[in-house]
Formats: structure tokens, sequence, C-alpha cells
């Protein structure tokens, strides 16, 4: 008889059970003999079945790696992010609609909370902003945006005596305030800031979207392309497991604070494969648009032997769902028409033999090419948004056996003994 969990659903099989231990099903009946485990009998069957709860539980205790059926490859066990079948859920709600109907604040309190707060607006304690600001105000002029972020957290947490309280409340306080303190710590694109108190500015000038806008470019905002921006920064929060978030969920399990988390986050953007794909589309955008097509663009990307950037996502077999949500967003932007058209004739010439679509990153570069952005416009945005999602996993992996991530090495070098080096 073939096995089955129970219809209760908190039972599962022998099969079930190895899967989430990380472990071979001999190894689960090791455990049961040693009395680790327990587990019941299937009626009328030869299989057997055990308790999800304290399945989990013998995971944490012997900080076992969980592993994915289908490839073999590592896997934690989280319940804030799920992708399927093309789509992605927020803790099981439909992001691409959380992000088009609240504002970034608002979808970041559901990320971490489960709980929808309207109208949550984040503040900037004085101390922290003055401190980052000061510190970014002291690099180089030629610093990327990634530079001064990770400046600025840093600053941040040292203005922070609490940083190193990880209980849950002081955390999310910690990140209510180091969010605007980022923003508040990036120079005015052009050297002037708008107010965001402006009476003329836009009706939702109170959110976060609206205190970055003035970071990004020294043109005015319209509800439009604030309402691009603003959803822009929520679809991105989090996205699964991707290397920065990894990054961040490692150094939570060494019970880093909150701050070094972001951090690691951050350390991993620096690199050029996560989080800079929109200044690759970015400029591949412009160039488009100055050369009125994207055929010789095209061209000139395939004949260097480089990926046409901002098509493809591995994650998703159809389109990724968060650039059709942006793109409908900026149809709306009366400047954005040209940079749209650019990037529509993109997956046109690409896609003529193969069926390709417009990833994130595109969308992205089509708001920041419209909005008179610089190429690193969508890093920024990028990271901004992901620090919540970075905090989120922080606050789930607190749940979580400490320091339950640590993989074995797989040693290739010379067998031992070896004589000593000589000179």
């Amino acid at each position: 008889m073939t096995e089955r969990a129970e219809a209760d659903g908190q039972r599962l099989t022998t099969r079930e059970t190895a899967e989430r231990l990380g472990v071979k099903p001999e190894t689960v009946y090791a455990y049961v003999s040693r009395g680790q485990l327990s587990s019941s009998r299937i009626p009328g069957g030869r299989g057997s079945t055990f308790d999800a709860a304290e399945v989990d539980a013998l995971a944490r205790r012997t900080g076992r790696r969980e592993t994915a059926p289908a490839t073999g490859e590592p896997a934690v066990r989280t319940g804030i992010t799920l992708i399927a079948d093309n789509r992605y859920y927020f803790r099981g709600v439909d992001a691409t609609e959380l992000a088009a109907r609240y504002a970034y604040e608002e979808v970041a309190e559901w990320l971490w909370t489960g709980e929808l707060r309207p109208g949550v607006r984040f503040t900037a304690p004085e101390q922290a902003m003055a401190a980052a600001r000061q510190a970014v105000g002291a690099l180089p002029v030629h610093c990327g945006p990634t530079d001064r972020l990770r400046v600025a957290v840093v600053a941040a947490a040292a203005a922070d005596p609490l940083r190193f309280d990880l209980s849950r409340e002081t955390a999310l306080g910690g990140a209510r305030s180091l969010i605007p303190t980022l923003v508040a710590a990036l120079p005015a694109a052009g050297g002037r800031e708008h107010d965001a108190r402006d009476p003329a500015g836009p009706a939702t000038s109170s959110g976060l979207a609206a205190q970055l806008w003035p970071k990004l470019t020294a043109r005015r905002p319209d509800e439009p392309s604030l309402a691009a921006l603003n959803t822009a920064l929520a679809l991105l929060i989090d996205h699964d497991l991707a290397a920065s978030t990894l990054a961040a969920r490692v150094a939570a399990s060494a019970r880093a604070h909150p701050y070094a988390v972001v951090s690691a986050g951050l350390g991993v953007l620096e690199g050029p494969l996560h989080g800079a794909a929109s200044g690759l589309a970015h400029r591949m955008l412009a160039e488009v648009l100055e050369r009125g097509g994207a055929a010789p663009v095209v061209a000139d990307h395939l004949r260097a032997g480089r990926r046409v950037p901002g098509l493809g996502h591995r994650l998703y077999t159809g389109e990724d769902p968060r650039a059709r949500t942006l793109f409908g967003l900026l149809e709306r932007v009366p400047q954005a028409g040209p940079a749209l058209a650019a990037a529509q004739n993109v997956v046109a010439t690409t896609a003529r033999d193969v069926p390709l679509h417009a990833n994130v990153d595109l969308a992205l570069a089509v708001l920041s090419v419209a909005s008179g952005m610089p190429a690193e416009a969508g890093e920024t945005v990028f990271a901004i948004s992901r620090t919540a999602g970075w905090i989120a996993h922080a606050l789930e992996e607190y749940e979580e056996r400490p320091l339950r991530m640590r993989p074995s090495g797989h040693y290739t070098g010379p067998r031992p003994p070896q004589p000593l080096p000589s000179p």
C-alpha cells in the first residue's frame, strides 16, 4: 500500500520526513529507534507517519540542512515568499496585487508581521539620520549608491544602542527607522531636494517613494510616476532565497543584529550578478533611443558575447509578474512612451525565434530612463526595497536553531599527510 499523509495534514510520510530532515529514510527509522522521533502506523497499511511539529523540532535540534526534493539543492524553510506557476506570493497573498494596492511601508509590515496596517509610515530618528548623513558625506564623490548605503547602515547601527537586542519588537522598531534613514542619507539628485511637505507636491508625498524620488532624479514627480516607483519598491521587497537574502539569513543564523544582516545583503549586491542588472538594461535602452532602434544594439551585445539585459528569469517560464505589473503602471506615465516602445522593440527583436519575456530589470530601466534618472537608480531602488525583505528573513531566522546554516566542506586538496613545505 502506498504511504500517504493523514487527512488532517499534520502527519508526514517517511519520505516527506526524510526530505524535511535532509536525511535518508533509513536514518528516519534510526531516529525512531533512539527515541528522538515517534511514529504511528497507517491504519490498514504498512507505512508509518510522523508528527510534522516533532519533525521540525528535531530538524532545529540537529541543525540538519533541508534539501529541495526535486533538485537536491540546499533549501530553507520559510513562510515569507512562494514562487509557483509564474506567480509569487507574500505570506500566501498575490504579491503583485499587494504592491499595486498598498504603499511600500504597508507591504513591508505585512511581510514582517502578517498584519496589514493601513497608512503606516516609517520615520528616521534624528540621531541616526545625522550620523548616516555625516558618514555618507565624507565619502569620495565617485562612490556608488551601494557604497553609500553600506556606510549609512554602519553609521545608523553605531547610533542605536539597542541594536544587539534581537527581541522581535526591538528588531522591528529598528527596521522601521533604518529604511528611511538610508533614504535620508543619500545625496539629492542635482544637489537640490524637493520638499516632501510641499502642498503643491503629489498627494502621496508622505510615503517612502516620495522621500526616495528626489534622491534619484532632479525632475519633479507626478502622481503616475510616484505610483510606479512605490509599486516597484513593493514588488522588489522579497523574491525567495536570492543570493543576498541567503547571505542575510546566514548572518541572522549567527545572531548578527538586523543592521549587520542588512550589511551582509548589501555586500552581495556589490557583485555584478545580483541587483545591478537594471543598470545594464538602462544603458541598453538609452542606446536604443539614441540609435533609433533595437536591432543594432541587440546585435552588438550578441557579437560581444553578452546576454541582452532585461530578458528572462530562471524562476519564471513565462512573463515575470513584476515586470507585467510595472509596465502596466508605466503606460500611465506620459513621458514613459519612448522608453516603453524601446523596451518592446528589444523584446520583439530578441525573441524572434525563441520566446523571451521582459523581466523586472527591464521595467525598472524604463522607469529610470523615462524619469531622467542615472543608470544606477534601479540598483538604489532594489537595495532600499530589499532591505525590508532581508529583515523579514532575519526575523524568521532568529526563531530557528542558531548557526544551523553550517554546511560541510567537500575537500578536494592533496590527501594528508603531506611533507612540510620548504623555502
